[in-house]
C-alpha cells in the first residue's frame, strides 16, 4: 500500500471509531474550532452528539436554497473555485500553471473541446455533501483507481493531482439531452467517495471500471447526490456552445448559481 493510502487508512480508522462520549466531545469540538466551523447551520448543532468525526464530515444542513429556474446550473457543494475557463484544444487548467489533457482525466471520447470546465475544491471545513447541480440523468458510471495525493490549491500548484487521483466520471444528460460530465476526485484522507444512486460506485477497484444504466437514472436539481469522508474536489466540464459561466465569487455555497445552459 502506497503512503498516501496507508495514512489515509489509519485516519479513517481514526475517524470512524467511537469513543468514549467525553473524548469524541474533546475530538469534535476541537476539529470545528481548529476549522471555524458554524454549526448553527447544521442539525444538530452540539458537535458532542455525532457518535464519530465521522459523522460531524457527513452532517446535514439544516436548509439549502436551490435556483429554480430549470435552465440554471447551481453549485453541488460548498466549495472554492479554483480554476474555470473554456476547453481549448482538449486541455483544461487544474489551477492557473498546472494544465493536462481531457482523456488522462476522463478514459473515453468526450467530444467536449471548446466547452467550459469549472474546478470546486472542498476544503476540510465544507459541507461534504454533494447534490445534483441540475436535472439530469446519468449515462454511465466509470471509477478510475489513482493515488490519493492533497487537492488543496497549494498542492495543485506544485504537480498535476486531478489525473492521477481516484476518482469518479458520471457522464450525465441535460434535459436538451446534451452530455456533460461531473468527476469526483478523490485527496488524501478521502477513504471513499459515496454515490446515493449506486452502492457498486462504493468499492475500490484495481482497474478502471465503468456501470452503464439501461434504466434511466433521472435526478432533480438539489437531490443529494453523494458525500466525501473529508474535504475533495468536484470537477464539470460542459460540451461547446451549451453553457454560459455566470458566477462571480471565489467561493460559493451549495445551491448559489454558476452558471446556464441554453
Amino acid at each position: 500500500m502506497n503512503p498516501s493510502r496507508l495514512l489515509s487508512t489509519i485516519i479513517v480508522k481514526i475517524a470512524t471509531t467511537k469513543f468514549p462520549k467525553f473524548i469524541q466531545c474533546f475530538i469534535n469540538k476541537t476539529y470545528v474550532k481548529i476549522f471555524k466551523i458554524d454549526m448553527e447551520e447544521f442539525e444538530p448543532e452540539n458537535p458532542c452528539e455525532y457518535p464519530t468525526l465521522n459523522d460531524l464530515f457527513i452532517r446535514h444542513k439544516k436548509f439549502i436554497e436551490f435556483y429554480e429556474d430549470d435552465d440554471i446550473v447551481v453549485s453541488p457543494s460548498d466549495s472554492e473555485v479554483i480554476a474555470n475557463g473554456d476547453i481549448e484544444n482538449n486541455y483544461v487548467y487544474q489551477i492557473k500553471g498546472k494544465k493536462y489533457k481531457i482523456d488522462e482525466l476522463i478514459p473515453y471520447e468526450t467530444q467536449i473541446d471548446g466547452g467550459y470546465y469549472i474546478n470546486l475544491y472542498l476544503s476540510p471545513s465544507d459541507y461534504h455533501r454533494f447534490h445534483v447541480p441540475i436535472d439530469m440523468e446519468i449515462v454511465k458510471a466509470t471509477y478510475i483507481p489513482g493515488g490519493l495525493k492533497p487537492v488543496k490549491p497549494s498542492q495543485l500548484e506544485k504537480e498535476l493531482v486531478f489525473p492521477k487521483n481516484k476518482r469518479v466520471v458520471l457522464r450525465c444528460k441535460d434535459k436538451k439531452e446534451r452530455f456533460f460530465y461531473f468527476v469526483a476526485v478523490g485527496a488524501m484522507i478521502v477513504g471513499k467517495i459515496h454515490f446515493n444512486f449506486d452502492e457498486r460506485l462504493q468499492k475500490d477497484y484495481e482497474e478502471i471500471t465503468t456501470f452503464e444504466y439501461d434504466k434511466p437514472v433521472k435526478l432533480k436539481k438539489g437531490d443529494e447526490l453523494g458525500r466525501f469522508e473529508f474535504g475533495s474536489s468536484i470537477l464539470l466540464f460542459f460540451g461547446p456552445d451549451h453553457f454560459k459561466y455566470l458566477n462571480q465569487q471565489d467561493n460559493v455555497e451549495v445551491g448559489d448559481i454558476l452558471g446556464e445552459i441554453y
